[in-house]
């Protein structure tokens, strides 16, 4: 798309799909007054705000309630889980999509090159099953330690490696190395590793929200900073990086913003409104 996004209101709502840490969100897990009062104008002028992040979804109705959305729609796990919020629902939400696939391949192995690594697997809804704790604050839900094999009882959403004495660049170059191909998978910015269903993204759960919505495609924008959040970029019609974002997600997007310490999503936000 060239040229900014201008709101016309014969054109239908628009979708807008928000990471949220280091999109929204700080890295010390902080939501600015300009940033709530961005998505507030943005759903009180009748858009979709679409959360749309790698964290599970009991991780994600926390972001939403501070944010005052209480209906609407959110991707989660990457885009494994797709989940429409409703106050009248029994947790607050009710489950569209869930793409599972088969961890063991990967779990296996992964581990024989990081054997002394931490794994997790998501249980929709309620937490995780891991073979070692993960650190206070780092995952949400309910944490169960199992035995490793315990790991692929059953299909999953969503692994998580974590492995504290490798740096971002050495997990690339394992992951490439071992050639994942079965499986989609984004690095963090840190030696932490997320595997969803092959051909699982956000902008494939993201696809299925703007269908289900009604929106035209030419009315959709997505702001991110990380990996995971390329494809989302590529697949609306106006992609946004975060200025600090490295380069591969800045060349996936149409423009750059701000960066998180200059809570650059939100002049982002206000342009979208007259």
């Amino acid at each position: 798309m060239t040229g900014p996004l201008v709101p016309d209101d014969a054109s239908g709502p628009m979708l807008v799909a928000l990471d949220i840490d280091g999109t929204l969100m700080s890295y010390d897990q902080e939501l600015s007054e300009d940033v709530r009062d961005a998505v507030a104008g943005l759903r009180a002028a009748g858009h979709h705000v679409v959360l749309a992040s790698g964290r599970s979804l009991i991780a994600m109705t926390p972001v939403a309630e501070i944010l005052g959305i209480d209906r609407g729609w959110v991707v989660a796990s990457n885009g494994a889980v797709t989940a429409r919020l409703d106050p009248e629902e029994p947790d607050g939400y009710a489950l569209e999509d869930v793409v599972t696939f088969d961890p063991g391949p990967a779990l296996r192995l992964l581990r024989e090159h990081l054997p002394d690594a931490r794994y997790a697997v998501e249980d929709v809804g309620v937490g995780f099953r891991m073979n070692e704790l993960f650190p206070d604050g780092e995952l949400d839900g309910v944490h169960r330690v199992v035995e490793f094999d315990e790991l692929w009882s059953g299909e999953v959403t969503r692994v998580i490696v974590r492995s504290p004495g490798s740096t971002s660049e050495q997990f690339h170059e394992l992951v490439e190395h071992l050639g994942l191909d079965d499986v989609t998978y984004a690095v963090g910015w840190t030696a932490w590793m997320d595997i969803a269903p092959l051909g699982v993204t956000k902008a494939t759960g993201l696809e299925l929200v703007r269908r289900a919505l009604h929106v035209q495609p030419h009315r959709t924008v997505a702001v991110g900073d990380g990996r995971n959040d390329v494809e989302m970029l590529r697949w609306a019609a106006h992609g946004v990086a975060m200025g600090h974002a490295d380069a591969v997600v800045q060349a996936a997007a149409d423009e750059v913003t701000g960066s998180i310490d200059d809570d650059g999503a939100a002049p982002i936000l206000r342009s979208l409104l007259p």
